[in-house]
Order: structure tokens, then sequence, then C-alpha cells
């Protein structure tokens, strides 16, 4: 039985269903078995880092290899409430990667637009969050009907992506599975303030997480980069276009890249002044490398995806 609740957590991996009250909903003890991506893995993505002095070891970042064919990884996938479609290809390669699959309520109405379209498809999400004034009924129905769970979440002090993204890290300790990471589709291409909003809960849980999150929308790529070294690793041969260093929750005093083709070296970065826009990758890198001292928003191109797994 998998256990559903709020909070932050380690991801631990044993799968049961458990009543839990939040919100003045209760959480029926149905059995639901997960998918057989959900067998942990061998180890997390930033592993390399040292807990210690977090700051001067580097962290690997591979942004792009949740993306990628061919290669094993486990994700937490989070749907939003944007169109789909257009995005159909990112989001069967997130969903058959789901360790967990989550959708805030008005993701869903666009989750049954592609079943309805594609009738071999099957995307009913473990958990559906939200207060439910976004889905439409038949829609909250279908997906009551087809086994997923439905968490209700009346906070107005937190957004539907807060809330669901705390209720998905909660599940995963709770039921210790292990994730590369956690995506969130469907992250741009709507309202700027939403955006913005999505932008904001990084700040709140970057620090908080063992592993990273990643938006994802419109062929664009963006992760909260805290204080501290990086690698990213971006050799997928799924980067394209430009790539971008924004300083986004306030002054960057002082930040180093190598990798780009207009690389920053111990500069400052504020709105107003220098910001990293616009920028590419060097020709033939295989590695960014980045540290800084504020918190930076990096950001990439992503190629269009083959409807293709190996």
């Amino acid at each position: 039985m998998l256990h559903i609740g709020w909070g932050f957590g380690v991801c631990s991996n044993k799968v049961v269903w458990q009543t839990h009250k939040m919100a003045g909903v209760d959480i029926s003890d149905d059995k639901k078995v997960l998918p057989k991506a959900a067998i942990p893995s061998s180890k997390p993505e930033s592993s390399d880092t040292d807990e210690s002095d977090e700051h001067t070891v580097q962290k690997r970042l591979r942004p792009l290899a949740c993306l990628q064919p061919g290669v094993k990884v486990c994700v937490a996938l989070i749907v939003l409430n944007q169109p789909m479609l257009h995005q159909y290809p990112h989001l069967i390669q997130l969903w058959n990667r789901g360790v967990i699959r989550a959708a805030t309520d008005g993701a869903i109405n666009y989750l049954c637009d592609i079943m309805n379209l594609k009738k071999d498809t099957d995307f009913v999400p473990d958990l559906v969050t939200g207060d439910f004034d976004s889905s439409q009924p038949d829609a909250l129905q279908f997906m009551k009907d087809k086994g997923a769970k439905l968490v209700e979440t009346q906070d107005e002090n937190y957004t539907d992506f807060t809330k669901c993204l705390k209720i998905v890290d909660r599940t995963l300790e709770h039921n210790k599975l292990y994730v590369d990471c956690l995506v969130a589709l469907g992250a741009f291409g709507g309202r700027f303030d939403h955006t913005i909003s999505i932008i904001n809960t990084l700040f709140d849980v970057t620090k908080r997480l063992r592993y990273p999150v990643y938006l994802i929308g419109d062929d664009n790529l963006a992760c909260l980069l805290m204080p501290g070294s990086y690698i990213l690793e971006v050799d997928t041969g799924l980067e394209e276009g430009c790539c971008s260093l924004i300083p986004i929750g306030g002054r960057c005093n002082s930040i180093t890249t190598t990798g780009l083709k207009y690389n920053l070296e111990n500069q400052e970065m504020q709105f107003g002044a220098l910001v990293s826009t616009s920028n590419k990758l060097e020709k033939g890198a295989k590695e960014v490398t980045v540290t800084t001292d504020s918190p930076v928003l990096w950001t990439m191109g992503i190629k269009k995806l083959k409807l293709k797994e190996t």
C-alpha cells in the first residue's frame, strides 16, 4: 500500500497504500501496484557531493538524461496544467520512466484529451492533487474510476505545484523509493505569473531535496543551482539552441563558468546589469562547469524528440 502525505524527506522501497487523512479527505486503502520502473536505481545522480563541504565539492548533474533514449533513469513525474499534445514525445519518455506519476488537478483534462485522441495510451497518474476547481468533473471521475488517488489540498498559501511536489516527496520517502530526479512537465508556455510561481517553488524546495528538480516545457529545461560548484553533463545529443544563467533570486556576486561560448570569470550578475542569457554551449563541449556564490537559474533548449524508445 502506498502512503501519501505532506513533507520533505529522503528517498528511501516497498510500496503500500495506507489510509492517511489530509485536508479533510480520507485516502482509501485500495491496493495499487506501481510500475516496474519503481525498482530503485544504484546511486543518486548528484551523489558526488560531500555534505560536509557542499560549496567546494562539485555536484554532477545530467539534466537531459531524463529524456535520453536508451538510458536507465528513474523519474518522479509531475504533470502540470498545460496542454500536453505538443509535448507528447516528452510525456511518453518521462511517463515510461516514472517511479511515481502525479498530476495537478487541471492537468488531468489534458491527459484525458490525449487518451481520447490516442486510444492505445494510458495516462492515468498514481496521484491527482489540488482543490479540483480546474478539473472537469468527467475527467476527475474517469481518473478516480481508473485507480488514481485523489488528494485534496485546500491550502491557499501554496501553489498547486508546491503542494503536489511535497506530497510526491513524502510518498517517495515513506515507500523508500529512489529517483534520479523529479521532473515537472508543462512548466512553461502558459501564464507568466504561473511560471514565476513555479520557479519560486524551486527556491523553497531545492536545498531540502536529495534529488534535482527539472522544469520542462515548450522544448526548454530549467533547474535552480544553489550556491556551490557544478558539473553539468551536456553530451546527451538532445541539447539545442541557447542556454542561460539567470540570477533570478537576487544579486550574484561571483560566478565562474567553463564550457560556454561566453564564459564568466568571477563576474557579478544582477537584473539591471549583466545576466547571461542567449548564451550557447562551446562547440564540442561535453560538460559545463558553474561555480556560484548565489542561486542562479540554468536554462537550456531541448531538441524535438522522435517517438522511439530503446
